[in-house]
């Protein structure tokens, strides 16, 4: 087993702690704010969880670093700060993995650090929220030089079900960045069409059991359509994340020369629907916007 250092203990990286202590891995937190990690090092003190006062700190212990943060700024706080940062306390031979949803251009810059540091770093960002976290099902695609990810696969197969090598440099970014477009626009374009079978004097679960039983319904949409129908919007993917997310992948869209009009107009429902108070609301929220509409 390995010493594993998570800085990050929101809903995802509390949940990927957990699941490494699980596998028997040594574990040291960090959290900008102290209660979480305090509390879970409470929590699983019996498997030795410790609790650092600094990333840097975090990051002399261990043998993997892995930060789960909410955008670039904090990423670049928990890496880069000069005195601080992870990178200022990484070993030799260590191996530094982002698994937040960032921007490629953030990321990059995060790569060429470690590079000119002589540093093993990896984007690894994940498909999957709570229950998957939890289950130990989360999907990796990491980007990164392969012989670093051979060696950190066995850390990330503690907490998901398949880890995939998607390229160099950010490769894991730009593909998490296409399933976060994928699934935002789905659970929009399901929400009109619920939308529209009630207004057509269908039963909005009739109907979608009907589309829930054809081929274009994965285990996502499937489940989204029936948070819709419960009325459930306690938070997964939370909206405001997936504005941010979305501003992302068009940002990265416009430096590639695109301009992604689907990723743009789901971009604009959402940030629509954030407008309107629906920010801490699960993606899935998205359908208020039509019941607005109608009343």
């Amino acid at each position: 087993m390995s010493r594993v250092a998570v800085l990050g203990l929101g809903a995802m990286g509390r949940r990927m702690a957990a699941r490494l202590l699980a596998a028997g891995h040594e574990l040291v937190v960090w959290n900008r704010s102290p209660g979480p990690a305090e509390e879970l090092a409470a929590e699983l003190a019996v498997s030795g969880a410790r609790v650092a006062g600094s990333p840097r700190e975090a990051a002399a212990w261990a043998s993997f670093v892995i930060a789960m943060v909410y955008d670039d700024a904090a990423s670049r706080a928990v890496w880069l700060d000069p005195h601080s940062g992870a990178f200022a306390g990484l070993r030799p031979g260590a191996v530094a993995l982002d698994c937040a949803t960032l921007s490629p251009d953030h990321v990059r810059r995060l790569h060429d650090e470690a590079g000119a540091r002589g540093l093993a770093f990896l984007d690894a960002p994940l498909a999957g929220s709570r229950p998957q976290a939890e289950a130990g099902e989360l999907v990796f695609m990491v980007g990164g030089a392969a012989e670093h990810l051979t060696a950190a696969e066995p850390v990330l197969r503690a907490m998901g079900r398949a880890v995939h090598h998607a390229g160099g440099p950010a490769a894991g970014t730009l593909v998490k960045l296409m399933v976060n477009v994928l699934l935002a626009s789905q659970v929009a374009t399901l929400a009109e069409g619920l939308a529209l079978a009630a207004r057509a004097g269908l039963d909005p679960a009739a109907a979608f059991a009907i589309v829930a039983d054809t081929p274009v319904a994965g285990p996502s949409l499937r489940g989204a359509g029936a948070a819709m129908l419960a009325r459930d919007f306690r938070p997964q993917a939370p909206v405001d994340l997936i504005v941010k997310d979305l501003g992302l992948a068009r940002a990265a869209g416009e430096a590639a020369g695109l301009s992604l009009p689907m990723a743009a107009a789901a971009e604009r429902l959402y940030r629509q629907a954030a407008a309107l108070g629906l920010g801490s609301d699960n993606l899935t929220g998205i359908v208020k916007l039509h019941l607005v509409t109608r009343s």
